[in-house]
């Protein structure tokens, strides 16, 4: 194997949802050293072989005899995307100057549950409002947001507003489907403005060594109250497959709080920190060296199932009407009534 020189450029790591690996280039850029060098930063990187029952030594012996050092860089690459492929991750990808390759299945194999058309169309045609990222309405006496990237920074004021605005009412709807995530601190930011308290989250575990059970212990990650003003009545998210990475991790924490339900398809997962990597070439490849777990030790990498299960319905649809957004405002009246009558 090759020696490998890797060096961790330090970030801010609240503000970032990934962090970059270079590794130091001692050997010649051929086929093979590329092969090898992948697949031994991975066999000492990836923090997810045993959670996914993956036999990596088997797939070496499966892939390294398709290597040869005349094959072209298109072949090349479609040797080393399809190895990457049996890692079912949707963190996990290869980049070079003519291609990228990435694994879908994580959403593509299951209903969509979200159209935004129909949002557009029947719920969001009188009184809609941006507020950064955030695109809001009042429906009736309920807020309705809507969030559908972490891929920008969220700024204190906006979401200060957006709570303020939502004040006085019976409950929030906050919609993140089809939000495939971004910045990780984008999750607590928001969060931090619906926590009634200082709560435990979620737990890291980090690779600490080459095995692939080498790993720190779990270190914990808390959410405190953030913002000008809290909102503690009841709040529904709403959930699709395509919720990943770091709106993956929002749905975990915001589904530690007990005035907050998660309604709709599980998650799509994605609960790794994917690292940055470069091959010899210069092609890089990005894969996961830590493992997000629940406050309850549950590995959320394959997803977080809801609160309440609802899909939405294609006579719905075709009617013009979002099952999972209705089922969300009925669920915050019926939670606003028995309050009122307690």
């Amino acid at each position: 194997m090759y020696r490998l020189l890797i060096i961790l450029i330090i970030t801010f790591p609240a503000a970032v949802s990934c962090e970059k690996i270079l590794i130091g280039k001692d050997g010649d850029n051929t086929p093979v050293n590329n092969f090898e060098l992948m697949w031994e930063v991975i066999d000492r990187n990836y923090s997810f072989f045993e959670y996914k029952n993956i036999n990596w030594d088997s797939l070496y012996h499966e892939y390294r005899p398709k290597i040869q050092n005349g094959m072209s860089d298109s072949e090349l690459f479609g040797v080393l995307s399809s190895m990457l492929f049996e890692l079912r991750d949707g963190h996990v990808n290869l980049y070079s100057g003519f291609d990228r390759s990435r694994n879908v299945e994580w959403y593509s194999l299951y209903p969509a549950n979200y159209s935004p058309d129909l949002i557009e169309n029947n719920y969001l045609r009188n009184g809609i409002e941006t507020k950064g990222p955030f695109l809001t309405a009042i429906l009736d006496s309920i807020g309705y947001v809507y969030i559908g990237s972490f891929s920008e920074s969220i700024n204190d004021k906006d979401i200060d507003e957006v709570i303020e605005k939502f004040q006085g009412l019976k409950g929030i709807v906050f919609d993140v489907r089809n939000n495939s995530g971004g910045y990780g601190s984008s999750g607590e930011i928001i969060t931090g403005r619906f926590a009634d308290r200082k709560r435990l989250v979620s737990y890291t575990v980090y690779k600490s060594g080459p095995g692939h059970s080498d790993f720190t212990p779990p270190q914990p990650n808390y959410v405190v109250p953030l913002g000008k003003s809290q909102f503690t009545r009841n709040v529904v998210v709403l959930t699709n497959r395509r919720v990943y990475s770091a709106t993956n991790d929002f749905v975990l924490y915001m589904s530690v709080f007990p005035h907050i339900t998660i309604m709709g398809d599980k998650t799509g997962g994605g609960g790794g920190t994917p690292y940055d990597y470069e091959l010899y070439n210069g092609w890089r490849f990005r894969i996961p060296k830590t493992m997000t777990l629940a406050p309850n030790g549950f590995n959320v990498e394959h997803g977080i199932p809801p609160d309440i299960n609802v899909s939405l319905s294609g006579r719905d649809e075709r009617d013009g009407i979002d099952t999972i957004l209705e089922a969300a405002l009925r669920h915050i009246e019926k939670m606003s009534e028995q309050k009122y009558a307690n």
